[in-house]
């Protein structure tokens, strides 16, 4: 007798045990039905991903955004609307679209852009960009007579910025008197640096300079040696366009291997 009842008392304590733990995976019961504490857990991480922090403090916030989703999808489904066509096609495509992420999470965490790739690229960018930097001001007008007379006028005496800011076309100098400020002769037409690059410091063309945008006159307000950002300034930048052109061409390649009929 005392046998039965230890062992009745052991059940009681194992399901009583079992049923507290079963209790620690659900943040709520919602009309009989238990809402797991992973549902909590997923929607922290979304916030997480999209750059929102999550603090202790806002957890019951989330328990009762859970709690409400739970509400509203077994009234849903009392109306029988996960049945329909439309639910199932939406579930689908969101199904493909959480895959696929995490496809290229996983690739973006296997195939890691290296150091030396980094240093590849900046050597590329500093290539490219050293030399000389400009301070320069233009004038942009339409035709090629209003250059010819604003030069004119420049030479009798007229003040460059006052000019620009009347006379020139171009919506991103024309307010802070034709500054286009530092730069370096990639970052213009040929034509504007070719004409840029033969001006000493304080130099202005003599003839208009036609380029696709119209005619323009151009001063030369400082010249100095370029000055390009460090490799350590430049590499969370450079890391992540590597890895955007890597995970652009896994994409390609698994599209050009798939046999499409």
């Amino acid at each position: 007798m005392k046998k039965q009842f230890l062992k009745v008392a052991a059940t009681a304590a194992l399901l009583g045990a079992l049923s507290v733990a079963a209790q620690a995976q659900n943040i709520a019961i919602v009309n009989g039905q238990p809402v797991p504490k992973s549902r909590m857990d997923a929607l922290a991480e979304q916030l997480k991903a999209a750059g929102r922090p999550v603090t202790p403090e806002m957890e019951p916030a989330l328990k009762e955004e859970i709690v409400m989703r739970e509400v509203f999808m077994q009234a849903a489904r009392e109306k029988g609307l996960d049945k329909t066509d439309l639910y199932k096609s939406q579930v689908d495509l969101m199904r493909q679209a959480i895959l696929i992420r995490q496809l290229f999470e996983d690739y973006t965490k296997t195939h890691p852009i290296t150091d030396a790739q980094i240093q590849a690229e900046y050597d590329k960018f500093a290539a490219a960009n050293s030399g000389k930097e400009y301070k320069v001001r233009h004038i942009l007008v339409e035709n090629e007579d209003q250059a010819k007379k604003i030069i004119a006028d420049l030479k009798k005496g007229g003040k460059f910025e006052d000019i620009a800011k009347k006379q020139s076309k171009d919506p991103g100098s024309a307010a802070n008197g034709g500054d286009l400020d530092w730069a370096s002769p990639a970052s213009f037409v040929p034509e504007f640096s070719e004409a840029m690059t033969k001006l000493d410091k304080g130099q202005m063309t003599q003839t208009p300079v036609k380029s696709q945008f119209g005619w323009h006159i151009i001063r030369v307000d400082d010249v100095r040696q370029a000055k390009l950002p460090s490799l350590a300034e430049l590499k969370p930048q450079i890391s992540q366009q590597l890895q955007q052109q890597q995970l652009q061409k896994f994409q390609e390649d698994l599209r050009a291997k798939a046999k499409v009929e």
